[in-house]
């Protein structure tokens, strides 16, 4: 009996596997995706993702190819998912200000939620970027950041409410730097200096700090006689 309910169950599963296979990459993703941020690439095993998901070892080669495959995908995947939930932000342009601080919270707030993919970074900058794939391709994923910085400050720019002679990739970079650092150093960080910070009110502070801090570089030329 038990080796026939065993048989129905493996055999309801290849009927998902057909009638759902982008289901079925998804499940295998989110399970990877939790798999690589706790072991690492090396140590991250394919077996174990399987035993997470409602498919097999088989299926997961069948579609990612190797481990390797299955890793670029999910950090692909990750990266897809962030730029996605930039673009979908409904900013208004004509007050770049309340839009830049809108960005600020979502990108703080995406990391704060989703520190697997954070980890996840922090693993493929220790391999040196060495598992991106084609550079190309990985520029192409994330280019909406860029743009959607762009938007906000030639908007303002324009109206004269930021001062010219920026990047936005030097603006992305420094809003990231810090929503980045809030989860990636919150135990070491904690540790050293207690977790006052990382409660809901201070989390909450700390995110305006980001806000204002930025702004006041955008808003303000910055004293280069004091160096």
């Amino acid at each position: 009996m038990l080796c026939c309910m065993t048989e129905n169950k493996e055999k309801k599963k290849r009927q998902g596997w057909k009638q759902n296979p982008e289901a079925v990459q998804e499940n295998i993703l989110e399970a990877a995706l939790e798999e690589f941020a706790e072991r690492g690439f090396a140590g991250a095993r394919i077996n174990l993702i399987a035993d997470k998901t409602d498919t097999s070892k088989r299926m997961i080669y069948y579609y990612f190819g190797d481990k390797e495959g299955l890793y670029r995908r999910v950090i692909e995947k990750t990266y897809t998912d962030t730029r996605q939930g930039e673009l979908a932000l409904e900013l208004d342009l004509s007050k770049p200000q309340e839009a830049l601080r809108k960005l600020i919270t979502f990108t703080f707030n995406h990391h704060r939620k989703h520190s697997d993919f954070i980890r996840l970074v922090m693993i493929e900058n220790i391999h040196q970027g060495r598992h991106l794939g084609e550079k190309q391709h990985f520029a192409d994923i994330n280019a909406p950041a860029i743009q959607r910085v762009k938007e906000i400050y030639s908007a303002g720019v324009e109206q004269g409410v930021f001062r010219r002679g920026l990047s936005a990739e030097q603006l992305h970079w420094q809003i990231s730097a810090m929503c980045f650092f809030n989860v990636s150093n919150q135990a070491t960080f904690g540790a050293a200096f207690g977790d006052q910070l990382f409660t809901p009110t201070g989390q909450k502070e700390l995110c305006q700090t980001i806000e204002d801090t930025v702004l006041t570089f955008l808003l303000h030329e910055p004293d280069r006689l004091l160096k």
